[in-house]
């Protein structure tokens, strides 16, 4: 490419960057593992966020078995990165077989990409990875709301790679401006026919077909040696990957939040939130945190301490309501609350209260 050249694609990337947040992944660097920095024995039915924040683990295999973890083996300018190891291999890959790797966003998100118009913009990938051996996994973008995807294969050595995928714009199906998921990136690392028998859909975006989504990629099940990293994950509009988009801490913990926020404590008698007696056996609690969503929330060894230092388990935890700012809910026990005061919420030993709303 002419020095002219460049100079223009420089041009058009930055004329089409959305001005603040440019990067549409979040922990993208794989600084945020609320739930957990490792777990061992993933590989059943699964498709939830398992550690790292906003990825979700999609899996489906009879046999294969991995490790994820939080890792602090990234390239220059990563502290951190996703790791997948192998704990059991599976050489026979069942149809629908698959694992797959997956950060869904937002319709309200997204409306910048012009999906669906005639002013349809180019969506560029780019991410670091590594592997034990060399393999083809694919990357894909999956519009949720119109079924429609295309694929890009990419390959990995054993040592970091920077990949950079650039995806034409689309000029058919828009998304729909929601809080709901819209664009779904799938990084595919196991897939059996189901996925994988038809012809590789690569060129434009199209309806979804199974097979045609990511024929040709390798199977990271193949041997207990493998393992997989990644890290430096976004996603931006235009033609050309440009300087990954580095966040604090503190504000990829409060975009995290959004979906997911846990209170967990192996304490006792600690005060996490004050709320009011609503009647003998009904206590309300607020939590000011912006989530997407009312959200799931779950409660264990967590108890309500009352006037005079009393306490009572709590039984379940029900009617959660959320505003743009706040999530409030209630806790009910056995009884023998006061209708008209103050109480604590408070940790009984090791404890954990979640919030959920996620993708």
């Amino acid at each position: 490419m002419s020095k002219a050249a460049e100079l223009a694609k420089a041009g058009e990337t930055l004329t089409n960057q959305p001005s603040g947040r440019k990067n549409l992944v979040t922990n993208g660097a794989m600084q945020i593992a609320q739930r957990s920095a490792s777990l061992t024995g993933l590989g059943a039915n699964q498709s939830t966020c398992q550690t790292l924040d906003r990825w979700v683990f999609n899996s489906f295999s009879s046999a294969g078995r991995l490790t994820m973890s939080q890792t602090a083996d990234g390239p220059s300018g990563f502290a951190n990165c996703m790791k997948l190891d192998c704990t059991t291999a599976d050489t026979s890959i069942a149809a629908t077989e698959n694992i797959i790797l997956i950060q869904r966003i937002e319709g309200q998100d997204v409306q910048q990409i012009k999906k669906g118009t005639s002013d349809a913009e180019q969506i560029t990938v780019s991410f670091y990875v590594k592997a034990s051996a060399a393999f083809t996994f694919a990357c894909e973008l999956f519009d949720l709301d119109n079924t429609r995807q295309i694929t890009k294969l990419f390959d990995t050595t054993t040592g970091w790679v920077k990949h950079s995928i650039t995806f034409p714009a689309d000029t058919t199906g828009a998304f729909d401006d929601d809080n709901v998921k819209s664009l779904s990136l799938n990084l595919w690392l196991v897939a059996g026919s189901t996925f994988s028998s038809g012809t590789l859909n690569s060129s434009a975006w199209a309806s979804s077909t199974n097979a045609n989504r990511v024929a040709g990629i390798d199977n990271f099940y193949s041997s207990t040696d493998n393992e997989f990293f990644l890290t430096g994950v976004q996603i931006e509009i235009g033609s050309q990957a440009t300087n990954f988009e580095h966040r604090s801490v503190g504000d990829e913990l409060a975009l995290c939040s959004r979906y997911y926020t846990d209170i967990v404590r192996a304490d006792n008698k600690t005060a996490h939130l004050i709320g009011y007696v609503q009647t003998t056996a009904v206590a309300r609690f607020g939590y000011h945190v912006p989530m997407r969503a009312a959200p799931t929330i779950v409660e264990t060894n967590f108890g309500i301490l009352y006037a005079g230092g009393s306490e009572e388990a709590i039984t379940s935890v029900d009617d959660i309501s959320q505003d743009n700012q706040f999530v409030s809910f209630r806790a009910n026990v056995s009884a023998n609350l006061t209708s008209g005061q103050a109480v604590a919420l408070f940790s009984a030993g090791t404890a954990t209260l979640t919030f959920d709303a996620e993708l």
